[in-house]
């Protein structure tokens, strides 16, 4: 991105589209980039090759692709009536050019289309600024839960629960 491209303008040549198996090993190399935030707090990277086909198994991951290749990402779930979205990453170099908001409304258009009344996400406790990014989409916190007992942390943690319900049109 030039010194000169305003934000956001990078999101414009961007594809949208739904993962597929050659995907994964750049998915899990994406997501662990997007979340080095979260080093402080849990121990080893976010996710392996194993685990992002797991989540395929059970949902789908949009992906934001250009000619470098995958820019960002999205895990979507139809849980019934419900969405569940997870592992919103977008490539370090590109955060802040409005790409996580157009998976966002990506991820909101494909459980439209399914017919889901709300869409439910959690956070890890220790990201503090993103309650407040996804308050800022229309979401609001519903709870909290016991953070994942699999999961080596090195600060205590908790899940922050968030919904949103969803509207036609």
């Amino acid at each position: 991105m030039s010194a000169s491209a305003s934000p956001g303008a990078e999101a414009k040549n961007i594809s949208l589209r739904f993962a597929q198996s050659v995907d994964v090993e750049p998915l899990a190399r994406l997501i662990n980039a997007a979340f080095i935030e979260e080093q402080p707090f849990i121990e080893g990277d976010r996710i392996d090759p194993r685990g992002v086909r797991a989540y395929m198994e059970k949902g789908k991951f949009l992906v934001a692709e250009d000619s470098p290749g995958l820019a960002g990402c999205v895990y979507v779930e139809l849980r019934g009536e419900r969405g569940y979205l997870g592992l919103l990453g977008v490539e370090p170099r590109r955060q802040g050019t409005g790409l996580g908001r157009k998976l966002m409304e990506a991820a909101e258009n494909y459980f439209r289309a399914a017919h889901c009344r709300a869409i439910d996400l959690r956070i890890i406790s220790p990201r503090r600024p993103l309650p407040a990014f996804y308050a800022h989409l229309g979401y609001t916190e519903t709870g909290t839960a016991p953070f994942a007992p699999d999961v080596p942390v090195k600060v205590p943690c908790h899940y922050v629960l968030m919904s949103k319900q969803l509207h036609d049109g």
